[in-house]
């Protein structure tokens, strides 16, 4: 099965394209070009470097979120029109759980977050019941203070292990202490996500779990700047 897998999540984007569980190639993002811009000539890129063609791709493979409202609508909008046209199948994955997926330890709990900006973390939990992941609660975007102690009382004293793209933003949090000292640390996974994205809709693929085009929907997580400005506004009489 050869997939082509996109993360447009954030500025820190990439392009991966698999055979089967294995990277044949990646095209990251590293230009300050929009993704409007860059993401149909890197995608040509990474195709040629493995001499493969768009007709030999079996599915495409997108991260729906959460992320960027911009970034997120380019990458989703192209597997939409393509699915379309062509009828190769989508895999919609998230990419928290992608990022999950990265975990290589042992602990019952697996945390996993990234930069959400405006001092937030995107986040979300899961449990480890063999080889599976169930996440706990909904992914959030959420205080990284917050969201620690979110997973220590889901936890209840087991341990937790912690995975993310920006360890520094719970690293330099005066609550991180407590966890430094029984012994947890915050893994350091590249923020270069489209093969973990590719191996998770690999996975997925595999059980046939494709998702409809018509109701591919992206996962943003944070409300808009509108919808902050009006559910928080002062109240006046």
């Amino acid at each position: 099965m050869v997939l082509l897998a996109l993360d447009t999540c954030d500025a820190r984007g990439s392009i991966a394209l698999l055979r089967d569980n294995q990277v044949l190639n990646v095209v990251e993002h590293d230009t300050d070009d929009d993704y409007s811009v860059w993401l149909l000539p890197a995608i040509s890129r990474v195709l040629a470097a493995s001499a493969i063609l768009f007709s030999n791709l079996d599915a495409c493979v997108a991260a729906a979120g959460p992320g960027s409202f911009t970034g997120v609508r380019v990458g989703l909008a192209t597997v939409k029109a393509w699915a379309e046209v062509t009828g190769k199948p989508i895999v919609s994955v998230s990419r928290l759980e992608a990022l999950a997926r990265e975990g290589t330890g042992s602990a019952p709990w697996l945390a996993a977050f990234t930069n959400a900006q405006r001092h937030q973390v995107f986040a979300a939990l899961y449990h480890r019941q063999s080889a599976a992941l169930k996440r706990v609660g909904d992914e959030a975007v959420i205080a990284p203070e917050k969201f620690l102690a979110f997973a220590i009382e889901a936890a209840r004293g087991e341990r937790i292990e912690w995975i993310s793209t920006d360890p520094r933003m719970l690293l330099e949090t005066e609550p991180w202490q407590s966890r430094q000292s029984v012994g947890e640390c915050v893994h350091a996974a590249s923020p270069i996500l489209a093969p973990a994205i590719g191996r998770l809709g690999y996975r997925m693929a595999q059980a046939k779990l494709f998702t409809d085009p018509l109701t591919l929907d992206a996962n943003y997580v944070r409300r808009s700047d509108a919808e902050v400005f009006w559910k928080d506004r002062p109240q006046t009489k």
